[in-house]
């Protein structure tokens, strides 16, 4: 038993440490999908290299001396709470800077966490030679698998950050001594040594069947995950289901059973190919939540079922354990960063999925030789199809557009239709999948406010009752900068963004803000962390306008940011969040948050007509204000405000709480 206890206080603690680190440090990276990919990144890496670690100490002399030693040093670096020093500047390029802070913070804890599941196993097998120490990686995974759901169920409701910190700090010191304790009551490898003769090899195919299947399990962890968090919300909990699925399938595969029979898998692996693809290339599906979540956490938990079920049942004999849980972590490592570092280089979209799809079905084909004709000729059909699904939404993703650019904080195209001179010409921003903003170009319609910021909108609503003197307006979010059409000689319209790709894009290809009567200025890097860093600013309208594609940072709508924000306002100025969202019901979070901190709250709703030809869209503002007077001016009585309701029993959203689920539409 206490094999098994060390390594699920291990696997636990291993990836508890996974959300609530991310959760610390992602508003300092803007909220972005992308932090969490690159943790996951530098987890699989890390996890490499404690699996490499565990290969090579395990048949050492002086094994449990220098496991001893490093676990003493692992609990000196405690506690794992990020140095205020980490947080970015603007011009700060993200990856780097979080894989240097999680070095620092996490590093050698992690490591040693990492190599404990192969490290104890191989222990295991040599305290009791006839037992499978195969299954203890099930139990490791079921650990780990408990941590994940336990965070935003238990731990992250009713614990501070600095008590979730605390806690898994000390149970770090529990699993050291039990770790240490356990590392010297095992057998020394050369008592057991015998055992390695009898072993058959590990050949070179072996290890590449092993490298293919981990890393396109792998890649379809963050592929899929990158789908759903870029148009929904980047939050923790989106991040969490789809890694739960994938350690489900490990336990499932590991823990022993004969149950993995491929003649009765691969018609669901080929049904989950097909539907996986279709919603990659029909669009008219695109917006369906529902359908969304279900198709691709489905195909993603079948597909990450049959490479670890072929991961078990092509595992070598115990003596070659460690190398094997090596070439699975390398494999694990290969495909993060294929998609957190690699792609974002290479494509210019979100590409990496239909990859993910097309290399799944291959290794499908590969297998299903020996199953039967019909399942071998079914395979090659889904490889075809996939394959030109993937082809095809490439190709459509460059369909009209002028310019793409994909960074860190997600892909954007400008998209042009019409041409120049002619009325109808027009230039489109997507952000992902989201439209974020439309200009038309002709010499006479391209200062017209357009999309969710036209004369009838909230934010129009806002400014237009602050025009009786020169104004001063912040907005988060720069877009094209069609806010800036409504400035007028003597004011001051200030924008900020976090992704410099944004900004030259909308100083290159269009033209609202070199158009601006007002003074235009333009700070770079995350809004709240520059907020906080300027001196009060005077603002008489904020606009809080940050989507990355349909996804909100959620740090930008807590009761922190908000304090932050007012802290720049006049007495009686107004903070307006866009709270337009496809499948967030954002409206009463900002309306608890006004009750929270006292202040007056207004809805603006704004619909196109049915026959409005105009480049206008449905939105939806929250106006907040300290003066309930300046919510009753005539501009936004006339913009007809009502109330914005509130959810009595909804807790108030804070840097340590938000709940996703609950605003689910």
């Amino acid at each position: 038993m206490i094999y098994a206890g060390t390594i699920f206080l291990s696997s636990f603690l291993l990836f508890l440490v996974q959300p609530l680190i991310a959760r610390l440090i992602l508003p300092w990276f803007g909220g972005s999908a992308a932090v969490w990919t690159t943790c996951m990144l530098f987890f699989q890496v890390l996890l490499l290299g404690g699996y490499a670690y565990a290969h090579g100490v395990a048949r050492r002399r002086f094994e449990p001396l220098i496991h001893t030693a490093l676990l003493v040093a692992a609990v000196a670096t405690l506690p794992i709470m990020p140095a205020q020093s980490w947080k970015p500047a603007g011009d700060a390029e993200p990856i780097t800077r979080i894989l240097l802070l999680l070095g620092a913070t996490v590093g050698l804890p992690y490591l040693l966490l990492a190599s404990t599941s192969p490290l104890v196993q191989a222990w295991f097998a040599r305290a009791r030679p006839a037992a499978n120490p195969y299954r203890l990686f099930a139990l490791s995974n079921l650990a780990s698998l408990l941590a994940l759901l336990g965070y935003p169920l238990v731990v992250e409701p009713y614990l501070s950050a600095r008590e979730q910190v605390s806690v898994w700090s000390w149970l770090f010191g529990a699993f050291a001594v039990l770790c240490a304790a356990l590392a010297w009551r095992t057998p020394r490898a050369a008592s057991v040594a015998h055992t390695a003769e009898a072993a058959p090899p590990v050949t070179a195919r072996d290890f590449g069947w092993w490298l293919a299947l981990s890393a396109t399990g792998s890649v379809m962890l963050l592929a899929v995950t990158n789908h759903l968090t870029q148009n929904v919300a980047s939050v923790p909990l989106l991040w969490l289901v789809p890694l739960t699925l994938y350690l489900a399938t490990f336990i499932i595969a590991f823990e022993g059973g004969a149950w993995y029979q491929p003649r009765y898998l691969w018609p669901l692996l080929l049904m989950a190919l097909i539907g996986m693809a279709w919603l990659l290339v029909d669009t008219d599906y695109h917006y369906q939540l529902a359908l969304q979540l279900g198709v691709f956490l489905a195909g993603l938990f079948v597909g990450c079922l049959f490479c670890h079920s072929e991961l078990y049942r092509t595992r070598p004999a115990p003596t070659h354990l460690t190398a094997f849980y090596l070439t699975v972590s390398a494999g694990g490592a290969l495909g993060g960063l294929f998609v957190a570092v690699l792609a974002p280089l290479i494509f210019t979209g979100y590409f990496e999925l239909g990859a993910g799809l097309a290399a799944l079905a291959v290794l499908a084909a590969l297998r299903f030789i020996s199953v039967g004709r019909i399942a071998y000729l079914a395979s090659l059909v889904v490889v075809l199809g996939v394959g030109a699904c993937a082809t095809y939404d490439g190709f459509r993703h460059q369909r009209d557009v002028i310019v793409a650019k994909r960074s860190f904080y997600g892909v954007l195209r400008v998209k042009e239709y019409g041409a120049p001179g002619e009325d109808s010409h027009l230039r489109r921003l997507v952000h992902g999948t989201i439209m974020h903003g439309e200009q038309y170009m002709s010499a006479a319609r391209r200062r017209t406010p357009t999309t969710y910021y036209t004369e009838t909108s909230g934010i129009a609503a806002a400014i237009r009752a602050k025009q009786s003197h020169p104004v001063r307006v912040a907005v988060i979010g720069l877009g094209t900068g069609t806010i800036a059409a409504y400035g007028r000689p003597g004011d001051v319209y200030r924008f900020y963004d976090i992704d410099a790709n944004v900004i030259r894009i909308a100083r290159d290809e269009f033209t609202f803000l070199t158009d601006s009567r007002a003074r235009v200025e333009i700070a770079l890097g995350d809004a709240r962390l520059t907020l906080e860093r300027e001196p009060a600013e005077g603002f008489d309208v904020l606009a809080v306008d940050a989507f990355s594609s349909d996804a909100i940072p959620v740090h930008l709508i807590t009761k922190e940011a908000l304090a932050t924000y007012f802290r720049h306002m006049k007495p009686d100025g107004i903070v307006a969040f866009h709270v337009s969202n496809r499948f967030l019901d954002l409206i009463p979070v900002v309306a608890r948050l006004a009750k929270e901190l006292k202040l007056e709250a207004a809805l603006i709703a704004d619909d196109p007509d049915d026959d409005d030809t105009s480049l206008k869209s449905r939105s939806d503002w929250v106006l907040l204000s300290r003066d309930a007077a300046a919510l009753k001016a005539p501009a936004i009585v006339e913009a007809g405000a009502t109330p914005a309701e509130d959810r009595p029993g909804w807790r108030t959203w804070t840097d340590d709480y938000s709940n996703l689920i609950q605003i689910l539409k």
